[in-house]
């Protein structure tokens, strides 16, 4: 049986350790900035106190270790070196390690006693040292007392909370290590001895905190319990020339009670506190509070700040919510087509209201999957820093449009392929320094990784300024491999398309990065899947350039519902840009080619009705569908065109995985079922049909 605070560890520690080596990474380029000194040391701190109270206590003492030597750094004693880095890094891989296997691992112990044994080697020795580091100390305590700021903390656990193992003693503890604290427990709740449950939370805390930690860490303490926790964090703000905010107003900016009852209570000119606790409109236990607070604000400067909320909610809760506006998408669409032949006017205003409602749902749900692509652009600056020390080259890696926001299973799917690409770009792509400074270049490469926003699509871009892909060189190896024919005449296009291909690489030797010739294949299979293209551009000794197209979402997309012999296929709206007509007498004039004059612009198409093999009497008048793949204009014939529709999409079963040109299907509104077409794969499918029968 799985253990809920034990869980919620493993989920929040992984975005932890994923700051941590993004903060480690940064901590290389600029290695005197205390910002990020103090970013490090607070993840550090979140795990190390988190992981004890989950009951992950080795995890938690090797925590510890590291947070020492950063806490070394952070005071100034110890000067942030590469090999520091290099072994911070590797503490951090193994204590993901240690939290993904609890510990278990005899191995994993031993790791990490020998990676602390190398840490604790950076502690500084000698006393001129020491004698540095009192010094240090007290310039840090004086540039500490002159950022302090004092907070008010309230929060109420739920009553549950004992039975998921936590202790709200632990997170007091916690709290205190942050700076000099003032605990007040508010009891008032807690019921008579028969109604009392031992197993039931009834009391809040009240804290006045001075720390110079800042509004993060003290989030931090609560980061495995917020879900499961009123929590309320204010900034207190004071003046030295004001006088503090009097008892009353301190209980009314708290909410404990009223601006009315308040006045009440003052028009009768007694002690406030003795008047609110007598008229039981606020508890002794409140009143004590307030003064608590009131206190120590007389004894510090004035501070502004503003607190944030947020909710976290399992991914897998959101997948099923999709998956119900999926269903209500289909049910909406059945219900608007047995209104549309009603008569009744307020059934066809309730089935329009429906459709509104269900399509502003959809989009809601839809926009709560969407993520900025930056969480996984930030993944690979670890794989770049571990990559070219390997390799032995220098590379830093830009990145644009982190915010660019894209589903979340795209996302997640998208990681492998671009692992692959940039592997790709610096084993292949990037020269060694010294070949740079020969070409003229500057000694350190540059791996561009870039996301925009095109329509309903994302173009992420993953581009190198290295050697560029020889043409001729591609060409040989592919006539080599039966790719192409030996007197094949083919564009720069077509030719760069070779390294896509199964078992293709033009790799001299076979490296631990690359060299087999299965990774680019790998990103064609797994862009294609997630219903994308990718083209690559390059130029001989400037660099080469991967653009791989994505659709925002993979799971309700808005189609063009078409019919053929009967049968109904749905292509995307997003690639969709004219429909024109196609009677007999253009057919017969074009002598059996499928070409189209659009505005004086010749389109070739594809006869769906002959691609499919579908049978039947043709229509008077055909209708072509002008989309755009892969930046060329094609039309696709279809007997006519039914309209927009709202279409969810269902994957095909494992017996159709491998099936081209058809990329899933969908339910209409009759209970009818509708395929969606991979209109980028019919249009090869057909090109390459033609090929072959012209070859």
């Amino acid at each position: 049986m799985s253990d809920p605070v034990r869980d919620a560890f493993r989920e929040e520690s992984a975005e932890l350790l994923l700051d941590l080596e993004n903060g480690l990474l940064e901590l290389a380029e600029s290695q005197d900035d205390d910002e990020i000194i103090g970013r490090i040391f607070r993840i550090l701190h979140t795990i190390k106190g988190s992981g004890g109270m989950a009951g992950f206590e080795d995890v938690s003492a090797f925590a510890h270790e590291i947070e020492a030597i950063f806490e070394e750094v952070r005071n100034g004693h110890l000067e942030v070196s590469r090999e520091l880095l290099n072994q911070t890094l590797a503490a951090r891989d193994l204590l993901k390690a240690m939290i993904d296997d609890e510990g278990e691992s005899s191995l994993r112990q031993e790791e990490a006693r020998q990676l602390t044994e190398a840490l604790r080697t950076f502690f500084p020795q000698t006393n001129e040292t020491a004698i540095s580091a009192e010094v240090s100390d007290d310039v840090v305590e004086s540039r500490e007392e002159t950022t302090e700021r004092l907070y008010r903390i309230r929060f109420r656990l739920a009553p549950d909370i004992f039975c998921k193992g936590v202790n709200p003693l632990y997170l007091i503890r916690e709290l205190k290590q942050l700076g000099r604290c003032r605990v007040i427990a508010q009891v008032d709740e807690i019921p008579t001895l028969q109604e009392f449950d031992a197993e039931q939370c009834y009391v809040c805390w009240d804290l006045i905190l001075l720390t110079s930690a800042g509004l993060n860490a003290i989030r931090d303490v609560f980061i495995f319990v917020e879900d499961d926790c009123e929590l309320q964090i204010d900034e207190l703000s004071f003046d030295d020339d004001e006088d503090p905010n009097r008892l009353g107003e301190i209980l009314v900016e708290r909410g404990d009670l009223s601006s009315d009852d308040l006045q009440a209570v003052l028009s009768e000119r007694h002690k406030i506190g003795e008047l609110l606790v007598e008229k039981n409109l606020v508890s002794s236990s409140s009143v004590d509070s307030a003064l608590v607070e009131q206190e120590e604000v007389r004894l510090q400067q004035k501070r502004n700040s503003a607190g944030t909320s947020s909710i976290r909610v399992r991914s897998e809760k959101l997948d099923l919510l999709v998956d119900l506006i999926g269903e209500l998408v289909t049910v909406q669409a059945r219900l608007s087509q047995n209104v549309a032949g009603q008569t009744e006017s307020e059934l066809c205003n309730i089935s329009e209201e429906v459709e509104r409602l269900t399509w502003a749902l959809r989009d809601q749900v839809l926009n709560i999957r969407m993520l900025p692509i930056g969480t996984t652009f930030s993944k690979f600056k670890r794989l770049v820093h571990d990559l070219s020390q390997e390799l032995g080259k220098s590379v830093q890696l830009v990145t644009d449009g982190a915010e660019t926001e894209l589903d979340k299973t795209v996302i997640d799917r998208l990681h492998d392929p671009l692992v692959h690409l940039i592997r790709n770009c610096i084993d292949h792509g990037l020269e060694s320094p010294q070949q740079r400074q020969t070409a003229g270049k500057p000694s350190m490469g540059t791996v561009h990784l870039s996301a925009i926003h095109a329509g309903a699509y994302v173009i992420i871009k993953v581009e190198d300024d290295g050697i560029g892909l020889d043409a001729e060189a591609l060409r040989e190896k592919g006539i080599a491999m039966g790719l192409i024919p030996a007197n094949s005449e083919l564009g720069d296009k077509e030719l760069f398309s070779l390294i896509l291909q199964p078992g293709f690489s033009t790799a001299k030797s076979v490296t631990s990065v690359s060299g087999r010739g299965v990774g680019m294949d790998v990103v064609r299979q797994e862009v294609e899947s997630l219903r994308g293209t990718i083209e690559i551009e390059s130029r001989e000794g400037a660099g080469t350039c991967f653009s791989i197209k994505l659709p925002l979402t993979l799971a309700i997309i808005d189609g063009l519902l078409v019919n053929i012999g009967g049968d109904n296929f749905v292509m995307p709206l997003s690639a969709v840009e004219e429909c024109i007509e196609l009677d007999h007498r253009t057919v017969e004039k074009a002598h059996g080619r499928n070409l189209v004059h659009v505005r004086g612009e010749i389109v070739p198409y594809v006869r769906l009705r002959d691609f499919f093999e579908i049978h039947g009497p043709l229509p008077e008048l055909e209708q072509v569908v002008i989309v755009e793949v892969e930046g060329e204009r094609v039309g696709f014939a279809v007997d006519y065109v039914v309209g927009e529709h709202q279409t969810v999409i269902k994957a095909l079963g494992k017996l159709y995985r491998h099936l081209q040109g058809i990329s899933g299907a969908t339910i209409l509104g009759d209970g009818t079922v509708a395929l969606i077409l991979d209109l980028a794969g019919l249009s090869k499918l057909a090109e390459r049909e033609e090929k072959e029968l012209s070859a």
